[in-house]
């Protein structure tokens, strides 16, 4: 092994990422063509600074307003408010006339990644005065420069030090550090429900959220992929025409303007890229998987880490100039796939899935960079030295298997206690109906078998647990909500109330008040009341020996032993461990 080069030797300037990021190679390309003279009045501020640096919020927003007053086909428009109170902007870029399909694009949901930002200001410049304007005329384009404002605005050489360039970058989470991109389905940020709800007025035929990638190096430069790739969507027409339309057209004007354009490979093993990649299908806590799931066109842009700036921009602005021309020529045909998917009535929901044993297909020739190995003094082992060398060699790709999957019932009953669960129901669109009068049903009641807190992660404190389901006769109070399976957005109604699905409100820790003890009272009261039980009920009696017989811990625990006799006795307590949602099965 040859030893590390001393820093210094690597570098010839004083940015971050140069110094501690491995060698680049070469490139030239044809979307180079696309950057604008150091005199013209209508550069960008990153074509300005030669995408060293990138601009801050207010100087964006001035940039663009500036662009609105100069050209009729622009408009500024705000469509909610961060967290910190900063005004959310989109640019509507059209030629007028009703009904025209939107094809939606947003940068800096992770805002470290602000690639489509800049490639957008670029393109909105070139589509309102030099010559691009077609791109409107069957579409329009609505452009979201930055979702994540706050934590753009919090920037630092430091945040995404694995992403070359720009010099300073903002942060990935919000201003209460929520990762915009795990909160599609809960929508605890306003970010988020102000984004579901411009998404809602738009109805786009196309969405595109624009990100930069993590991993091992590799030739491609512009990557980009879409919920279930490989089989695995839960709407197959609308991804149909994503694999067999949209790829191919954004693949082809990319290769040919210099570009290497690839599927996203998502990777097994950074350590060891020849482990494979990754197909898997995806919940709606994505923006991908959110579309997947409401028969909306997702795309995720992914560039690669390691590619400069500048030719990353280049690259975005490629494929975003590619999306509007081929949403354009197929709008008729995207509308058929949203309208075929939100007719399909999904009899069941995939909850748990797992890596296939053997690949289900392979890259024959994967683009790829050599790397040796070298001990590194910081963490004290060997580390990956990329050393900026093409190869190429042959990657598997890992696929899942079914593990778990739940048959849908006729509708799920949310009490009308549950104000936040309701509250997200309406955001999202969700039909659901609120009875007036009480109503009696047999129902599928669930309840928590060995439920466990997990770590804290995006603004909750999700839990884990396995589930018992059991017919019971319930009253429904009035007020409650019935929300039915048989509608558009039946799937992502299963997604948010089936209590297996991974990105339910329950996994996410939305009744904290399931894990509450029951109230307790006096021994010798408890005592008397179980022996009452057992001489009274010869089920509970059968299940409390069994259990005597089977668990030592349970047997050898007095408190344990009245607690769940206590628990069988008249109707139970209506929340400990008890899932509030009901499912009406027949």
């Amino acid at each position: 092994m040859t030893p590390l080069p001393a820093l210094a030797e690597q570098v010839g300037s004083d940015d971050l990422s140069a110094r501690i990021l491995p060698p680049t190679m070469p490139w030239k390309g044809a979307s180079e063509r696309l950057i604008v003279a150091a005199d013209d009045p209508w550069i960008t501020p990153a074509e300005a600074a030669a995408f060293r640096t990138t601009p801050r919020y207010a100087e964006v927003r001035a940039w663009l307003e500036r662009l609105d007053a100069a050209s009729p086909l622009i408009s500024v428009q705000s469509f909610g408010r961060t967290t910190e109170g900063r005004e959310m902007i989109y640019v509507r870029a059209s030629k007028g006339g009703p009904g025209k399909p939107v094809v939606l694009i947003q940068g800096g949901i992770h805002s470290g990644e602000i690639d489509g930002k800049d490639a957008g200001l670029m393109l909105l410049r070139d589509i309102a005065l030099r010559g691009k304007d077609s791109l409107l005329d069957t579409v329009d384009l609505v452009f979201v420069p930055i979702y994540n404002i706050d934590g753009h605005e919090q920037r630092s050489a430091y945040n995404y030090p694995h992403i070359r360039g720009p010099a300073e970058k903002g942060r990935d989470a919000n201003a209460r550090d929520i990762d915009l991109n795990r909160d599609y389905a809960k929508l605890d940020a306003p970010e988020s429900r102000a984004m579901i709800g411009l998404i809602r007025a738009l109805d786009p035929i196309l969405y595109i959220d624009c990100h930069v990638s993590e991993g091992f190096d590799m030739q491609y430069d512009v990557t980009f992929t879409y919920a279930g790739w490989g089989t695995y969507a839960r709407h197959r027409a609308t991804a149909g025409w994503l694999e067999n339309r949209f790829g191919p057209a954004v693949s082809q004007a990319l290769t040919a303007a210099g570009h290497v354009p690839t599927i996203y490979p998502s990777p097994i093993d950074t350590r060891q890229p020849d482990k494979g990649i990754r197909y898997s299908p995806e919940g709606p806590r994505y923006s991908t998987g959110y579309g997947d799931f409401i028969g909306m066109p997702t795309v995720l842009v992914e560039n690669h880490m390691l590619k400069p700036y500048r030719r990353r921009v280049l690259g975005t602005y490629v494929l975003m100039e590619a999306a509007l021309k081929i949403a354009g020529t197929d709008a008729a045909r995207i509308a058929a796939a949203k309208a075929e998917d939100r007719g399909s009535r999904p009899a069941e929901l995939l909850t748990r899935w797992q890596p296939a044993p053997t690949p289900i297909g392979w890259v024959e020739d994967f683009k790829g960079v050599a790397f040796d190995t070298y001990l590194s003094p910081a963490s004290g082992r060997r580390e990956q030295r990329w050393l900026g060398k093409p190869i190429s060699f042959r990657m598997p790709i890992i696929g899942q298997q079914p593990v778990e999957t739940v048959r849908l019932p006729k509708a799920w009953w949310v009490p009308p206690a549950q104000t936040e669960v309701i509250d997200r129901l309406r955001l999202h669109g969700i039909a659901f109906e609120t009875i007036a009068t009480p109503r009696t049903l047999t129902v599928d009641r669930v309840r928590l078998i060995d439920p466990k807190v997990t770590q804290p992660k995006e603004g909750r404190y999700p839990i884990t647990a396995r589930f018992e389901h059991l017919r019971a006769e319930q009253v429904m109070p009035a007020g409650s909500v019935r929300v039915p399976a048989d509608q558009p957005l039946g799937l992502l109604a299963a997604a948010l109330l089936e209590p297996e699905s991974q990105d339910s409100f329950l996994a996410w820790g939305f009744f904290p008040e399931m894990l509450a003890p029951a109230p307790d009272t006096d021994a010798f009261v408890l005592g008397r009341l179980g022996e009452h039980v057992l001489a009274t009920q010869p089920e509970v009696k059968t299940a409390f020996e069994a259990r005597l017989r089977d668990e030592p811990g349970f047997a050898a625990d007095p408190d344990a032993r009245l607690a769940w006799l206590y628990a069988q006795a008249g109707p139970g307590h209506p929340h400990v461990l008890q899932y509030p949602v009901a499912r009406e099965v027949d």
